[in-house]
């Protein structure tokens, strides 16, 4: 594939190409082979720097560490999130970017609670249309999404569409045991919230302890923030 420093379009039969070729490849090989087909400022990285994070973030900063990696700052994450990304950042060299809400959007969340009526509004306000401002730009927008973390996620492909942009998953068939194993290889650390029973860590108000994604949106029905659907 022709290597371009802006956005473009990527075609079906280019999709089908990419995903034939990554599916035989480790998640290493996955992720270096992506800076053989786009170019690094057609790439979005995005970390939420919750539970496992450290997973895919190593893995870009030993391929590229250059690629910037964008925070999306709700304003109400837990002290522990905002310690455990600058724990990553410092250990992995990387370049973060935060964004946020606009600051009169946020500020209506606060003040109206939001997350209590109508918990996908509020995470429009302060996750997704804070990205949806910057993503136009980029190509490919990459994520962490494993396909056993939720129905949805198991319906997904390495690469596909998703609106306007290509969506590229290199660690979406990798099994949970394959996690852990990596990670205790790897010793990598674990957000702090990890050992009080938190495995899916989103917004304070929204978030308590579970298995998987089940302490998200206080056993609301809601299983995503929107972000990747």
């Amino acid at each position: 594939m022709e290597i371009l420093t802006e956005k473009r379009e990527v075609s079906t039969e280019e999709i089908a190409y990419l995903n034939s070729k990554y599916k035989s490849l480790s998640i290493e090989e996955r992720i270096r082979e992506l800076y053989n087909d786009f170019s690094e400022p057609e790439v979005m990285l995005t970390s939420s720097f919750a539970a496992t994070s450290a997973f895919l973030l190593k893995l870009f900063s030993q391929a590229n560490t250059d690629q910037l990696v964008y925070f999306i700052d709700t304003g109400y994450h837990f002290a522990e999130t905002i310690e455990y990304k600058k724990r990553l950042t410092d250990l992995y060299g990387l370049k973060v970017k935060s964004i946020s809400a606009l600051k009169e959007e946020h500020d209506f969340t606060r003040q109206d609670e939001t997350w209590n009526k109508n918990p996908d509004f509020c995470c429009y306000l302060n996750k997704v249309k804070p990205l949806d401002l910057i993503k136009s730009k980029y190509t490919v927008w990459v994520s962490g999404l494993m396909e056993w973390q939720s129905d949805h996620r198991a319906s997904l492909d390495i690469f596909e569409y998703r609106g306007e942009i290509l969506k590229f998953y290199p660690l979406l068939d990798v099994t949970r045991k394959e996690r852990d194993a990596f990670i205790e290889e790897h010793q990598l650390p674990f957000h702090p919230l990890v050992a009080k029973g938190f495995n899916s860590i989103g917004c304070s108000h929204c978030t308590q302890p579970g298995e998987d994604r089940n302490g998200r949106w206080n056993n609301n029905p809601k299983t995503e923030c929107g972000l990747h659907l």
